[in-house]
C-alpha cells in the first residue's frame, strides 16, 4: 500500500522539515537521523480551534524544557517555532487541527553516542482534528506495562521514545478497550497512554502527582478551571482503588481534551455516564480554547 493509499488527503498536506515546506508524501528525513535510529528526540502536540491555537507559547516552552532535560540545544527561538506552527496551519488552510512539532537529535554516525549529531532536526506537521468533547465514555483497562520510572526517563520529557505507551495501548486494543491506565513503579496511578487522570471523590477533584506523569498543559488548565468553580483539588498518590470508588473519572490531554471514563477493568464508574463535574469543566474548557486569553489567531 502506498503512502497516498494509506493516508489519503493527509499525504498532500504541507509539512515543514528542517527549514523548508514539502508536500507530505515528498517530505524526507535522513535514515541516519538519531530520532529514527534511537528515538532520540522530543515532541509536542498542539491544538487549533476555529482558527486559533490554544496555549501555543506554553507548549513551546515545555518543548524547550524537554530539550534542556536531554541536553539538546535548539537552534530556534520560541517565537521562530511559533511562526512555523502558524505558517503550517495557514498553508494547509486548517482551522480545527492537531499540530505535531518534532525535534530530533539530528543526523549522526551509527551508535548510541549523540556526539556526532551537530544540529537537531525539526518537523512541524498539522492535520484536521475536530473537537472531541462530548464523545461517549471510554472503557479502560489497567495495563501490565509500567510507566517509565523517573530515574530512567523523567516523565516531564515528552520523548519520541513512546514504546511503553504503544505497548499499553496495544494491550487495550487487543482487549477490546479504548485505552489503558499505566501504573508507576510503586503500583500507583501514573496516567493513561496519552492523558492525565482525574477522579471526583465526594465532591472534590483528585489527580495523581507528577512523579511518573507528564505535566499536562490540559491538566493544569482543568485544575485552574476547577478552582475557579469552587471545586477543591488534591494532587496526590492515587491507587486503582481510588478510581474504582470514584463518582466520576475523566482524562485530560491536548488531543483527548476532557474524556470521561465510564468503565475501568470491567467496573462501571458512577453511572457510567458524564457526571456533573466533568460536564461543567467541559463547558468551561470549550469556551476557553475558542475565545480565551491564551488563543493565538492563525491569521
Amino acid at each position: 500500500m502506498t503512502e497516498r493509499e494509506l493516508l489519503g488527503d493527509l499525504s498532500q498536506l504541507e509539512v515543514f522539515v528542517n527549514g523548508f515546506f514539502f508536500r507530505g508524501d515528498e517530505a524526507k528525513i535522513s535514515v541516519w537521523d538519531h530520532g529514527l535510529l534511537y528515538g532520540d528526540g522530543i515532541f509536542e502536540g498542539i491544538r487549533a480551534y476555529q482558527g486559533g491555537v490554544f496555549k501555543l507559547d506554553e507548549h513551546l516552552e515545555r518543548l524547550f524544557e524537554s530539550a534542556q532535560a536531554i541536553n539538546m540545544k535548539l537552534p530556534y527561538s520560541i517565537n521562530e517555532l511559533g511562526h512555523v506552527v502558524l505558517e503550517t496551519l495557514k498553508r494547509n488552510q486548517l482551522k480545527d487541527a492537531h499540530v505535531r512539532v518534532l525535534v530530533t537529535r539530528g543526523i549522526g554516525k551509527p551508535g548510541v553516542s549523540p556526539a556526532s549529531c551537530t544540529r537537531p532536526g525539526l518537523v512541524v506537521m498539522a492535520y484536521p482534528f475536530p473537537p472531541l468533547l462530548g464523545e461517549k465514555p471510554a472503557r479502560l483497562i489497567t495495563s501490565s506495562v509500567q510507566r517509565k520510572a523517573p530515574r530512567s526517563v523523567d516523565a516531564r520529557v515528552k520523548s519520541l521514545n513512546y514504546l511503553d505507551n504503544v505497548l499499553a495501548k496495544l494491550q487495550a486494543i487487543c482487549a477490546g478497550m479504548d485505552d489503558a491506565i499505566m501504573l508507576d513503579s510503586n503500583g500507583c496511578i501514573a496516567e493513561t497512554t496519552g492523558a492525565n487522570v482525574f477522579a471526583v471523590i465526594r465532591g472534590s477533584l483528585h489527580t495523581p502527582n507528577l512523579t511518573a506523569a507528564l505535566p499536562g498543559i490540559t491538566r493544569y488548565t482543568v485544575i485552574q478551571l476547577a478552582k475557579e468553580q469552587g471545586i477543591q483539588v488534591e494532587e496526590r498518590q492515587m491507587t486503582l482503588g481510588d478510581l474504582y470508588v470514584a463518582d466520576e473519572v475523566f482524562l485530560t490531554g491536548t488531543a483527548t481534551e476532557i474524556a470521561v471514563a465510564g468503565e475501568i477493568d470491567g467496573r462501571k464508574i458512577g453511572d457510567g455516564k458524564t457526571g456533573p463535574v466533568a460536564s461543567a469543566l467541559m463547558k468551561s474548557y470549550q469556551e476557553l480554547v475558542i475565545s480565551g486569553p491564551h488563543v493565538t489567531r492563525i491569521e
